[in-house]
């Protein structure tokens, strides 16, 4: 199977390598699209998916005036430097790529270059580099419409203690949350389940439940036999102080915080539960003890259909990302067909929503925003929630 692949992604290189080679004999107007991307080191695999998924975009156009000019970034920063002054050398302008922002430095240094890079960790446009990723501002745009759309008035927002918390507090500043209060938690297991007991007032509920019970165990009243019965199948007993939660946090990390609540009786019928950074990953839906919880997220029907095809097409599953390197050639040549001229990152900017595989989405006043829809986690299965 590996040697497939390599079969497939050799022929892509020699035909995109064919076009760069038949564009030098060539007048006819040409769009010229370099892509920086990891096609050797540790995340390779990542890079040809990058490849893969822009060959897909290419069919669809079906325009052969679009030329591909792929250079390996091998997540080193030599590479990248050298691949860059190849695009400079053979006059390519606009790169998709690079994947992550770790070398944001090295590209502003070329500022006769755009990079549509495929990180999510800036919604704004700086210099030359615009980022297409999924952003946390985006998210949390789309979390709050939803929280005031379901009235909730008491907002925690929890967050790791750790750098990615310095990013998620900047984020947060971007958006004003009304009645809501900001919890950092510690990312050790141990701590965490003591932080979040503090927070769900768990101990004291715990009290209340167990108070009663034996108050009631006294009791020969018909109601109060009753209500025993039901205490008996609680594991606490109190309201807690906030009526919807808000985690940023991902992975193992977002795992841990859903069963910390869920082991302090945090009930998703009574408290809105809402995540961030949620791709639709199925493993989440065996992992934690609560069933029904909300996430903003790109078209999922969308998404699907995307990783059908290219499953049908290269055999595996793609990288979660690779849709964005799609939508990359989409809107790069949406401009070129509409004779907009892209002399800048800032040139990005358009007055009206752009369509995409991601969903909609729009480039204005220097900055990426995803119009993003909410998903519930309900019974094992990811549900679009129209409100």
């Amino acid at each position: 199977m590996k040697n497939t692949f390599k079969i497939i992604l050799s022929y892509l290189l020699i035909t995109f390598n064919t076009y760069v080679l038949a564009d030098q004999n060539s007048s006819t107007n040409i769009l010229k699209v370099g892509v920086l991307a990891p096609l050797s080191g540790e995340f390779k695999t990542l890079g040809e998916t990058i490849l893969y998924s822009i060959n897909l975009a290419l069919h669809d156009i079906d325009n052969n005036a679009v030329k591909i000019y792929p250079k390996d970034s091998g997540s080193d920063k030599k590479k990248i430097i050298q691949a860059c002054k190849e695009f400079q050398e053979e006059g390519i302008k606009i790169i998709i790529g690079p994947a992550d922002s770790q070398f944001q430095k090295e590209l502003k240094n070329f500022d006769d270059l755009i990079f549509l890079s495929l990180s999510n960790m800036d919604s704004n446009i700086k210099d030359n580099v615009v980022m297409v990723g999924i952003n946390l501002e985006s998210q949390l745009l789309a979390i709050k419409k939803f929280i005031n759309k379901k009235k909730k008035k008491k907002t925690v927002i929890l967050y790791p203690d750790n750098e990615f918390g310095k990013y998620v507090e900047k984020n947060i500043k971007l958006i004003n949350f009304g009645n809501s209060r900001l919890f950092k938690y510690s990312k050790d297991p141990k701590v965490l389940t003591g932080q979040i007991e503090k927070l769900t007032n768990y101990k004291k509920r715990k009290i209340n439940l167990n108070n009663r019970i034996k108050k009631l165990e006294k009791s020969e009243d018909i109601r109060n036999v009753r209500e025993l019965d039901e205490l008996k199948q609680k594991y606490t007993l109190g309201k807690i102080n906030f009526d919807s939660v808000i985690i940023i946090d991902f992975d193992n990390g977002l795992k841990s915080i859903l069963a910390s609540l869920a082991y302090t009786d945090v009930s998703e019928q009574e408290i809105l539960i809402i995540t961030a950074n949620q791709w639709f990953d199925d493993s989440i839906l065996s992992e934690t003890s609560i069933k029904n919880f909300y996430f903003p997220s790109i078209n999922l029907k969308n998404l699907k259909n995307f990783n059908q095809r290219f499953l049908e097409t290269y055999k595996y599953k793609p990288n979660a990302i690779t849709i964005l390197a799609y939508d990359s050639i989409g809107l790069i040549y949406y401009f070129w067909k509409n004779n907009i001229k892209i002399n800048s990152a800032k040139d990005f900017n358009f007055k009206k929503e752009i369509k995409g595989k991601i969903g909609n989405f729009k480039i204005s006043d220097n900055k990426v925003i995803q119009k993003l829809k909410i998903y519930k986690l309900e019974d094992g299965s990811f549900i679009e929630n129209k409100f």
